[in-house]
């Protein structure tokens, strides 16, 4: 449905600068049917634009000598003429400069490459600060690093509240990979999200490339240093075409209009620049497109591509399906699970024939003979208030002698998943369950989701336990795995559990806690949740005390009207001990089972591994934190956690530098990975570096991920449940990957349903007019508004603007502070929203800018053109974030330098200057932090408003939202 509040002012994206001119976006020569006129001079011999690709047999022979390389092709969806495969080695990444050497292949693919002679490799230069010559990665973060039990999207409606809070998933239900609550929004390859944007916005900001920054050369490189050369190297094979090959964006006109092609095709351009355009036959198209072309370009449409041949630039495609109108949460929504391959539809007649048909459905009776029966325990279940998916359960009963008998129960999904079934296939293939801010895509039918394997309060289900004795401190005395029968007593959301720890010795209302079975108390709730507690606290104190990482970071969560389904509000999801308590459970679970898998088939065992970061990555974070004088020890996992927990002190501009910090530290992190024991022969490599333990994997989710029922199948065929799970370690590794691939497609479709939300949620918020975005440099507790300076005030989250809420119609401010500058922009992580962004230069009203190195520090000068000419131009100096304060006792501009990364004022109208002012010492604090106005008032005499060194100045960026393509 049509939204007239919501809908996005999206157009197609232009083509950024950078592109080979073989693939520029005018030239539509060659193609299917390519032009006669272009090709007379070869009498319908096309030239080859693109080689052709090695056969099976020299590849594979390529592989053995080592003269080929393999890897997943990372296209960078800033530039995205560069591409770049992780060298085997760890060290710098291989470079792919170009659509033609990328030779087909697209984001995703596991490609076959062969290096180019040294003479054409890329030449980075020393004083270059592009470090986008490493990563080009697209948040690619271990998600595991997440906590336990993030509060996951039920498929509960909307009808239970005016307003309800929802939270964009990372199913990150273990915090295995040290990443707390781990939060990328507005990811930058949401090119379609641009709002609002100037045509210079647009053009300049989504791919700026300079010449100067670095290059790929054909000269004599021996004089050069060794560190200055980046391997390069082109695509020769295809292994594995891991793309969906579908995207979505807008049709086109073909320029040409006497050519034979426009008489046969239009123009396909993705939203993603990393898609080539595409061109699709008209009869595909709507039957009044090539007469009323005007009448879509809004609309959003999804293609296929079916071919791309040697002789053409474009890639041939079929169009699929027309989505709806650009900008709106359902088309949008649809749009990015078909791009990432994700199976929406419903399940089919066959699928749900392998369902129990006798409803409702009891536990059978020689089921009860094969469990043991737990049902009189008080188990229940900790999770967010809205999830009807509830696959684990707790308990904790005291015993006489001090220690505690505590369980982990998991819903028994292997039990309803008949292996090799079309159930079983299903959802192999779909592998996991896909949480978005506003539904889930289940991996099983809705009818084992939520209610058959569901823990559902005061109903006998079938369970797989882990139970210990335990001490108080956590240390195991005893352990049993078994299937079970259990019933739990309550549903207890995290706000609820969090309620009883904060009151240990108050008796919670009644109404305000959940319906609880009558065989079980709320006091016999209420201490079993202590106890889970004080042992949770020990547990997570050992874990940290033996060498674990965590890398907290901040994760939306949304206020959806219940009505619309628009988002109303947005805050940043709180974790608190609660999430905690289940977190620590959860993994000891996990590590138990591993263990016991491991032990019981050492090569069948479906186990999880974390590498170590990648090598060079984390020398150049060493190298930085270095320049920045932040001490930092990342020998290990633990040594660095304990660096990030004692750096750092707890006020407002050290926690900023710690937020930063932490998201830099999470970029050279690998992802984990399932893995077969079989096939590795290196224990070593068997090891989690962020949990630092030697076996870990996946038992306690097995509703939403199909590696846990694997895990399940293992553990029943350990414990002589049933017969050796029938699957060859090279095939359980070939599901490991899919479960693998899988779970990374998850992880971009969460964060860009986030982002889709975010950027709904800044379009409806403000005033009707055409906002004006602008940047805020505060260097005092105050503001600059139209009347003057506000006296300082504290808001929720530590901003010190005078902010607003998303439901007024007033400005949306938020704090950020500059994560690191390049030749031509600067990146800032917005703190409120956990949001990272890059600010372009060329996007900005600016007299000049300037790149340089001070020593080994980055800095980029930025010249603002004033309103009046007569004064002089404002000058901002960036560099990434500073730990050290410059000194109080020098109040001279000049003092307002580099390495102190914030704005340098050398004037200011005495209009603005409040009583008693002049120049004033600057704060104790002066990080390069940045107020951001997403819309607004517009403020009068803009770019004069200065106001004294300590003040704010709020200096304009362009006209247009957030969600722009350079915020």
């Amino acid at each position: 449905m049509s939204h007239p509040d919501y809908r996005m002012n999206l157009r197609p994206l232009g083509t950024p600068r950078g592109v080979s001119s073989v693939a520029g976006p005018h030239d539509i020569g060659a193609s299917p049917g390519d032009k006669k006129s272009k090709n007379k001079s070869t009498r319908g011999k096309k030239k080859s634009i693109f080689e052709t690709y090695m056969s099976k047999e020299d590849v594979s022979e390529g592989l053995k000598r080592g003269t080929l390389i393999q890897g997943v092709l990372r296209i960078n969806p800033k530039k995205f003429h560069e591409a770049f495969i992780p060298s085997p080695d760890g060290d710098r990444d291989i470079f792919i400069d170009g659509v033609v050497a990328r030779n087909r292949a697209l984001n995703g693919d596991l490609v076959v490459v062969k290096l180019l002679p040294e003479e054409q490799w890329k030449v980075v230069k020393p004083e270059s600060n592009d470090k986008e010559t490493e990563a080009a990665y697209e948040s690619d973060i271990p998600e595991e690093l997440c906590g336990h039990h993030l509060p996951q999207q039920s498929l509960k409606s909307y009808n239970d509240s005016p307003d309800v809070i929802v939270e964009a998933q990372f199913d990150g239900s273990d915090s295995e990979d040290g990443h707390g609550i781990t939060q990328n929004v507005l990811v930058d390859g949401v090119k379609k999200l641009s709002v609002c944007v100037s045509e210079k916005g647009r053009e300049d900001g989504d791919a700026p490339v300079t010449k100067d920054e670095t290059t790929c050369i054909s000269q004599d490189t021996r004089a050069l240093p060794e560190k200055s050369l980046q391997r390069s190297a082109k695509v020769v094979y295809i292994l594995e075409k891991k793309h969906s090959r579908a995207a979505t964006g807008f049709l086109k006109l073909l320029a040409d209009k006497n050519s034979e092609l426009f008489r046969k095709y239009a123009l396909f351009s993705p939203s993603d620049h990393r898609v080539p355009r595409i061109y699709v036959p008209l009869k595909d198209c709507p039957q009044d497109f090539v007469a009323r072309p005007k009448d879509y370009a809004n609309t959003l449409f999804i293609c296929r591509i079916v071919d791309w041949k040697e002789d053409c630039n474009f890639a041939l495609g079929q169009l699929a399906k027309s989505l709806g109108q650009a900008g709106e949460i359902e088309p949008e929504t649809e749009g990015i699970l078909t791009e990432y391959g994700v199976d929406f539809s419903d399940f089919s007649s066959e699928v749900l024939e392998c369902l129990p048909q006798g409803l409702p459905w009891t536990i059978p009776p020689e089921e009860f003979s094969k469990r043991r029966d737990l049902r009189k325990d008080c188990i229940f279940t900790i999770d967010p208030s809205t999830a009807r998916d509830l696959d684990d359960a707790l308990s904790c009963k005291p015993l006489a002698d001090g220690n505690f008998e505590v369980g982990v129960h998991i819903a028994d999904v292997s039990y309803f998943v008949p292996e090799g079934s079309d159930l079983d296939k299903v959802a192999a293939e779909r592998a996991t369950s896909v949480y978005l801010v506003q539904k889930v895509v289940p991996m099983l039918p809705r009818l084992l989701c939520e209610e058959l394997c569901s823990l559902n309060p005061m109903s006998d289900k079938l369970t797989f336990s882990v139970i210990w004795t335990l001490t108080p401190e956590g240390k195991i005395l005893d352990e049993w795995f078994g299937r079970t029968i259990i019933c739990s007593c309550t549903k207890l959301s995290y706000e609820h559990a969090q309620s009883m720890i904060e009151s240990p010795t108050e008796k919670i209302p009644a109404k305000e806690l959940p319906p609880i079975s009558p065989e079980h108390s709320s006091e016999e709730v209420h201490q079993a949740v202590l106890n889970l507690h004080g042992i949770a606290k020990q547990l997570r104190q050992q874990r940290f005390v033996d060498g674990a990482l965590r890398l907290d970071q901040l994760k939306l969560a949304f206020t959806l009207d219940h009505e619309t389904g628009l988002p109303q509000g947005c805050h940043i999801y709180e974790y608190r001990d609660s999430n905690k308590l289940v977190e620590e459970f959860m993994l000891l679970a996990n590590m138990a089972v591993a263990h016991k898998i491991h032990r019981a088939f050492p090569e069948q065992a479906l186990l999880r591994r974390h590498p170590p970061p990648q090598t060079r990555m984390l020398s150049d974070l060493v190298e930085f934190c270095d320049q920045m004088g932040l001490l930092v020890d990342f020998s290990s996992a633990g040594a660095l956690n304990k660096s990030l927990t004692q750096t750092f002190g707890d006020d407002k501009y050290s926690l900023a530098r710690k937020e930063v910090l932490t998201n830099m530290c999470s970029r050279p992190m690998q992802m984990a990975l399932y893995f077969c024991s079989g096939l590795l022969q290196d224990p070593a490599q068997f090891r989690h570096y962020a949990l630092n333990v030697p076996l870990y994997t996946h038992f306690t989710s097995p509703i939403r991920r199909f590696a846990d029922v694997l895990v399940h199948r293992l553990l029943a065929a350990a414990l002589g449940y049933r017969e050796r799970l029938d699957m060859a370690p090279d095939t359980l590794q070939k599901q490991a990957d899919h479960c693998n691939d899988r779970r990374m497609a998850s992880k971009r479709v969460q964060e860009l349903s986030t982002s889709l939300f975010f950027a709904v949620l800044v379009k409806v918020s403000p005033p009707a007019w055409c906002p004006l975005t602008s940047l805020w440099f505060p260097t005092l507790l105050g503001t600059y508004s139209p009347g003057g300076l506000e006296e300082p005030r504290a808001v929720p989250g530590g901003a010190m603007a005078a902010a607003l809420s998303l439901q007024e119609s007033g400005p949306l401010e938020s704090e950020a502070m500059v994560m690191g500058v390049l030749n031509q922009a600067f990146d800032v992580l917005v703190l409120r929203y956990g949001v990272q962004k890059r600010i372009y230069c060329n996007a900005l009203a600016l007299r000049s800018h300037h790149f340089q190195k001070v020593g080994k520090k980055p800095e980029l000068t930025l010249v603002w053109e004033p309103e009046d000419m007569e004064q002089e131009p404002a000058r901002q100096v960036r560099t990434p974030l500073c730990p050290s304060p410059p000194s109080p006792d020098d109040p001279s501009p000049a003092s307002c330098g580099a390495p102190h990364s914030f704005i340098c004022v050398s004037w200011a109208p005495p209009a603005l200057q409040p009583p008693g002012s002049g120049f004033r010492a600057l704060p104790a604090h002066p990080d390069p932090l940045l107020w951001v106005l997403l819309s607004g008032t517009t403020f009068p005499s803009l770019r004069a408003a200065t106001v004294e060194r300590g003040g704010a100045l709020p200096v304009p960026l362009m006209q247009g939202c957030w969600p722009s393509g350079v915020l």
